[in-house]
């Protein structure tokens, strides 16, 4: 058996903990700084660890005989696992969306005796990997949109939103500059903008840019595309809200606060859904064309526990990436990027199949379903 570490307790992480653990096939440690997280989490045959992650020694030496770390901490705490990781040689997968974070752990794995594979969630992570399977069947690109929102099934509230995940990850995505292809150029665009409505299902949506979605997109098919973008999906009206919240009130400089507001005024929900909407326009056979990939996922039991649809989803992926790692469909060694893998392998995985509309307690109703888009923007 595979030992893992777990960094985090909360959402994510315990979805994770469960995940591996149902399968037998690893040995789970969970770390956490809080007590009471890591005793929700404690089963026969999980270990715990109360660790303070900015305690870089207890860091290293927590991870020290792993095969691998997850990390499931909240952005800002990503690079000193990543760095623990490197320093006690071990595999290390994240689920960040900070661009920063992310080009830090591309500096740490060069030369690295063991895989660093960040991003490894929803997006980044599978939305990547839809989308360079979709693009790499063009034989020349023009435009690659990448669309998701995690959602809650019935909005009730002028936000039209529920938390579903981490309110500091939402608030990093809504407030740090973008990336994106722009007439055949790396940029960056600023998040909050570009907002568009379309329609799936008949039901209206709206869009506009946030961070770190593309991962390492952007980089990967520089020089390939003439527009690559990422943009959040929300009820209509959010985006608007958000700005009042974000600008008008200056809250993007005062994120703590932002964080109390968000977390005491807007209610949790386990009733959301997830939507991923990837199209990509170029040529084909002397032809120009579009292919477009749309599909809604829902939340699930895992291990016997109701878990949200963003928690299954994100989960899924980075443990899809670690099977994928033991069973050498991975490089072994240095910076692996999400889009390297092939749709149809990370699909066929026993975790990935979440998102080919399968659940992990077989025998039930399909947990994902193709959406119809009936206009775009």
């Amino acid at each position: 058996m595979h030992s893992i570490l777990v960094i985090g307790a909360g959402k994510i992480g315990s979805t994770i903990v469960d995940m591996l653990h149902e399968t037998g096939h690893y040995s789970v440690t969970v770390a956490d700084a809080s007590d009471a997280a890591l005793e929700a989490v404690a089963k026969d045959g999980v270990k715990t660890l109360q660790l303070d992650f900015n305690d870089a020694v207890a860091l290293q030496n927590a991870l020290k005989g792993h095969f691998a770390v997850l990390s499931a901490a909240p952005y800002h705490l990503t690079g000193h696992v990543a760095q623990a990781a490197r320093l006690a040689d071990v595999n290390y997968f994240d689920l960040t969306e900070d661009v920063a974070t992310t080009r830090m752990v591309k500096e740490l794995s060069e030369g690295a005796a063991t895989a660093f594979i960040p991003q490894c969630g929803l997006a980044p992570g599978f939305i990547s990997i839809v989308a360079h399977d979709i693009a790499r069947r063009f034989d020349k690109l023009d435009t690659v949109r990448l669309r998701v929102g995690a959602l809650p099934q019935y909005p009730s509230n002028a936000l039209s939103y529920n938390l579903t995940w981490s309110t500091d990850g939402v608030i990093n995505e809504y407030i740090e500059r973008c990336e994106a292809v722009v007439d055949g150029k790396l940029r960056e665009v600023p998040a909050m903008e570009e907002l568009e409505e379309f329609s799936l299902d008949g039901t209206r949506y709206e869009a506009f840019n946030t961070s770190g979605g593309l991962g390492t997109l952007c980089e990967t098919l520089e020089g390939k595309v003439r527009n690559l973008n990422y943009k959040t999906i929300r009820y209509p009206g959010h985006c608007a809200l958000m700005r009042v919240l974000l600008n008008d009130l200056q809250l993007r400089n005062r994120r703590e606060i932002l964080k109390d507001i968000l977390e005491n005024a807007v209610p949790a929900t386990m009733q959301d859904m997830v939507i991923v909407f990837v199209t990509v326009t170029g040529e084909r056979g002397g032809r120009y064309v579009q292919e477009t990939y749309a599909r809604s996922v829902y939340g699930q039991k895992v291990a016997g526990v109701q878990r949200t649809a963003i928690q299954v989803t994100t989960a899924a992926g980075i443990c899809a990436m670690l099977d994928l790692l033991v069973e050498g469909k991975l490089p072994k060694q240095g910076f692996v990027r999400q889009e390297e893998i092939d749709l149809d392998t990370f699909l066929a995985n026993r975790f990935g199949r979440v998102y080919a509309g399968e659940r992990l307690d077989e025998g039930h109703e399909p947990a994902a379903k193709n959406i119809r888009l009936d206009s775009a923007a």
